[in-house]
């Protein structure tokens, strides 16, 4: 029997202030370590994509969100070194104050005005940010 392929399921939370986006520098990770990103993680199994955003966000910045408030803004289906499924969600904080609960992941989580994003900023994450921004709803990344 030939094995079924499958793809890899993320979930990423846009935060915004005004004009502004929350983002973290990774840190020790060994994937684009000194690049900014949003908070974020892979679908565990059994794990909703809600599920994942709710436990990787409070996992990181320490907050909850308010699941009534969730919006997804972005679907991003990227090729890198394997085949991806990004979504990238909007939310407001239930409860909680933002703070780097992953030091050892992290070394800066800052806001940043959109349309002056870190050079450093993670293209993929750039890419994502500005179709949210503008409206589009789905992108490919990386494919040629």
């Amino acid at each position: 029997m030939t094995k079924r392929f499958t793809m890899i399921g993320s979930s990423y939370l846009f935060l915004f202030d005004k004009n502004s986006i929350l983002l973290s520098r990774r840190f020790n990770t060994g994937y684009e370590d000194g690049k900014y990103s949003v908070p974020a993680g892979h679908v565990e199994d059994g794990e909703t994509l809600i599920q994942c955003l709710l436990r990787e966000v409070n996992e990181e910045i320490g907050v909850d969100l308010d699941p009534a408030s969730i919006t997804l803004v972005h679907v991003m289906h990227r090729k890198q070194e394997d085949i991806r499924v990004d979504y990238f969600f909007t939310a407001r904080i239930a409860s909680g104050v933002v703070k780097n609960m992953e030091p050892a992941k992290c070394d800066d989580l800052s806001w940043f005005p959109l349309d002056r994003l870190p050079v450093n900023t993670i293209p993929y994450i750039r890419s994502a940010i500005g179709h949210a921004h503008s409206g589009k709803i789905y992108s490919e990344f990386g494919w040629v």
